[in-house]
């Protein structure tokens, strides 16, 4: 069974920057792709950044210039470091990894890490 568990959220200052953290329960590089997604209240939940098997990388454009995805592969992590933080940043982050198996891409989910940015 994959466990992703985040860690980094907390309550921070515009302007101001947090690395979250996902650690996979095994080799991130059994999953076809991984990212960030986000939940704001009202709001439905999307895409912040993702990285693939091959390491592309893809931004939402809310994002693009302030925040980085990146992983290390030996240790089963990915991290998004997020700079210049804005108050409509806040949301619920959630990590996300897929797997294709066959035809079919099963998702898994970590449980989340609130992060708000206060003006």
């Amino acid at each position: 069974q994959v466990q992703l568990v985040e860690s980094g959220g907390g309550l921070v200052q515009a302007g101001g920057s947090l690395r979250l953290s996902c650690a996979a329960s095994g080799s991130i590089f059994a999953f076809n792709a991984m990212g960030w997604y986000r939940k704001a209240p009202g709001k439905q939940r999307e895409l912040v950044a993702g990285v693939t098997r091959g390491g592309i990388t893809n931004y939402a454009d809310s994002v693009k210039g302030r925040f980085t995805i990146s992983r290390d592969i030996a240790t089963n992590m990915v991290y998004l470091q997020m700079n210049s933080l804005k108050p409509e940043d806040t949301a619920v982050y959630y990590c996300n990894a897929q797997q294709l198996q066959g035809a079919v891409v099963s998702p898994y989910w970590g449980q989340g890490t609130q992060v708000t940015v206060s003006s």
